[in-house]
């Protein structure tokens, strides 16, 4: 993360994610990655820590300090505490203090106006020069995974982010059909701590379901399944006790928020029009974002849909990295995105 670059130029692209924050500066490429994550001190409302430091110390504060996720599926969850969040965020890569950067915000395909309306707003209070132009996240998606999105072809990107999961077939620079779903990465933590709590009876903190979920997590049965001690606190007893939890443990635990996102592939599909479906069936099915990372996907996505599976080059930064290149080449990509206004 570089902060306070010198003679940074005044454009922004920010993937504001459930998970994580990334921003992309123009001419510079991405410039901060870091968890939508604010620590804040409850008596006076004034952050303590933002980003990667607030996420440490999530499940360890004393009663005067909150840790605060702002968003929650793909949308403003918490509209003062997410412009705080993005106040700092664009203070630590925006070298002028007093010009105001235009910038571009990646927004989920799903959400309603007064959600959009909440992202432009917070952007604004937070120092963006008006107004704060809009692009979708399966378009961004799919240009930061190098699809070729204005040919008369049939693209279908799936993106498994932390609140939502967006699947969309694009076509002419256009989006043909979308579906969006609530259930990405932090269903997927829920779904751990509450398979734990239920078979084990055993409390653990997101922190430890989003390891093992990275760790030993899978959507398909794999060649060598592992085995790992798992400590958390006892729902009986009340005292700390370690566990052993297997891959298949975790799958368990996995089935039904992944049954969901594949159900959101094959309902997009199904809406389809058949020449495209023809074009996707010869090109494949690209999917990024965190999501992508969970072993033994693209094989489920395969079995289920029966189509060839791609995984995007860099899965987390495709959103980041394609609403960049939007920003980079305004004029050339104006007709393929609704903005919301000139740049």
């Amino acid at each position: 993360m570089r902060s306070n670059p010198l003679g940074l130029g005044r454009d922004l692209a920010i993937d504001l994610g459930t998970a994580n924050t990334l921003i992309y500066a123009r001419g510079y490429g991405i410039v901060l990655n870091e968890p939508s994550v604010v620590a804040i001190n409850v008596n006076d409302g004034r952050p303590v820590a933002v980003g990667t430091e607030a996420k440490r110390m999530m499940g360890r504060t004393p009663n005067n300090i909150k840790v605060i996720r702002p968003l929650k599926d793909g949308v403003i969850a918490d509209f003062e505490v997410c412009e705080k969040m993005l106040r700092y965020f664009i203070q630590q890569v925006h070298a002028s203090k007093w010009s105001k950067p235009r910038m571009i915000i990646c927004v989920p395909s799903g959400i309603t106006g007064v959600e959009q309306r909440a992202v432009q707003d917070a952007a604004e209070y937070a120092g963006a020069r008006r107004p704060v132009h809009i692009i979708e996240e399966p378009m961004a998606a799919a240009i930061g995974a190098d699809l070729p999105v204005g040919e008369a072809a049939g693209n279908m990107i799936v993106d498994i982010g932390g609140g939502t999961t967006e699947v969309a077939v694009i076509s002419l620079g256009g989006i043909v059909t979308a579906q969006s779903v609530r259930v990405a990465g932090d269903e997927l933590d829920d779904a751990v701590v509450q398979y734990v709590k239920k078979e084990f009876s055993l409390a653990i903190g997101d922190r430890t379901a989003e390891e093992i979920k990275r760790e030993m997590g899978s959507a398909w049965p794999l060649e060598d399944e592992l085995t790992a001690d798992i400590r958390g606190r006892d729902l009986i007893s009340g005292l700390p006790r370690t566990i052993q939890l297997t891959t298949e443990h975790v799958r368990e635990a996995l089935a039904e928020p992944v049954s969901a996102i594949v159900d959101a592939v094959k309902t997009a599909l199904d809406r389809t029009p058949p020449e495209l479906a023809a074009d996707i069936m010869e090109a494949g099915i690209m999917v990024t974002g965190g999501g992508a990372l969970l072993r033994g996907l693209p094989e489920r996505l395969a079995h289920e849909t029966g189509m060839p599976i791609r995984i995007a080059e860099e899965p987390l930064y495709s959103v980041a990295i394609g609403s960049g290149r939007a920003l980079e080449n305004i004029d050339a990509m104006r007709g393929l995105m609704s903005l919301g206004g000139d740049l």
